[in-house]
């Protein structure tokens, strides 16, 4: 079974009830959830030798957060304990024309403050198969910054396949200092997901769609031939989506491999949780890439992973790769008796 390393901070996130405003709130309903821990959760759930790497405070909150990766197999081995904190983001669920919101509270965490000599990427990556990270980690510290540049290149002296979700986050760190880092990164890196907004963002890639159907396909298509030509990857997976309003979006996506473009079909998804939808995505293609799917195959997996991830409450994706499978195969949502 392959084993895939993922690197990050593991949060607590805090929400208001019922989608009720922060102003309005009263008490908050508690998750455990971060990027790389996501995409974690759903590789283990789904029968991957999952591992998450980062650092958690040593009193209760910080085990309380690490129990809630074992419950779903992940591997906590190298999760260092120390720090004083953990990272807190609350989150605001929106719903019809209100847009969700996001404030972080992650300032001195565990995490953002661990040295990166601290982490031993020999013994990591010792029988590692894949590694995954994403924009969100080296914008926390320049420590963890630092101790990102340092994974990939452990990770490329052993030829471990690299994935990589730039998911530049504005309320962390500059547009010019997240696109000065991701080109020291990004040519280690084997996968690039991304979305085409973001490659406009930080990469400067911006590729007028026209606004057709066509159209719009032709520029993920540009966008992903010059990340590849740009930073020598080999593969570039690019998410779309429409919002309909906060409840309601379309999603599809497109893999560029061998010079050619696969796309899934299109999804139109009510919203339940927004949050880790593109952490799904990257754990189906995870999943499909190491299973040795077709590229077509692949990228309908990873779509429809994100598509049932947007109906699962909290950060992660919960879903077997047989309910994937069926979604992905324009299987309905029947009750299942």
């Amino acid at each position: 079974m392959a084993k895939t390393v993922t690197f990050g901070e593991l949060l607590l996130r805090l929400s208001p009830e019922q989608h009720k405003r922060f102003v309005q709130a009263d008490r908050f309903d508690a998750v455990y959830g971060g990027g790389e821990a996501n995409t974690a959760v759903l590789l283990a759930e789904l029968g991957t030798d999952a591992s998450f790497v980062s650092k958690l405070p040593a009193h209760e909150i910080g085990q309380a957060a690490l129990n809630e990766l074992r419950r779903y197999g992940v591997d906590t081995r190298y999760v260092l304990r120390g720090g004083r904190r953990v990272g807190i983001y609350f989150l605001e669920n929106g719903a019809a024309q209100r847009a969700s919101k996001v404030i972080y509270d992650r300032a001195g965490s565990a995490f953002a403050e661990a040295h990166p000599e601290e982490f031993n990427w020999d013994e990591i990556f010792s029988d590692a198969k894949w590694f995954h990270f994403t924009g969100i980690t080296p914008a926390l510290s320049d420590a963890a910054a630092e101790s990102c540049l340092l994974a990939c290149q452990a990770a490329r002296k052993r030829n471990i396949p690299i994935s990589f979700d730039p998911n530049y986050r504005s309320s962390l760190w500059t547009r010019d200092k997240a696109s000065a880092l991701f080109g020291k990164i990004m040519p280690y890196v084997d996968l690039c997901i991304s979305n085409p907004g973001q490659a406009a963002d930080v990469f400067g890639i911006s590729l007028p769609s026209g606004g057709s159907e066509e159209d719009e396909r032709e520029a993920c298509r540009q966008t992903a031939e010059q990340l590849c030509a740009r930073y020598g990857c080999h593969y570039v997976a690019l998410t779309r989506r429409r919002s309909v309003s906060a409840s309601d979006n379309d999603f599809s996506a497109m893999l560029y491999a061998d010079g050619e473009c696969f796309f899934s079909r299109c999804y139109s998804m009510h919203i339940v949780d927004r949050v880790g939808g593109g952490d799904g995505f990257a754990a189906g293609l995870i999943y499909a890439m190491q299973n040795a799917f077709s590229y077509a195959q692949s990228i309908e997996f990873a779509a429809s992973a994100s598509c049932l991830k947007h109906t699962v409450p909290g950060d992660a994706c919960h879903a077997s790769a047989e309910e994937i499978l069926h979604l992905a195969s324009g299987g309905g949502a029947l009750i299942q008796r």
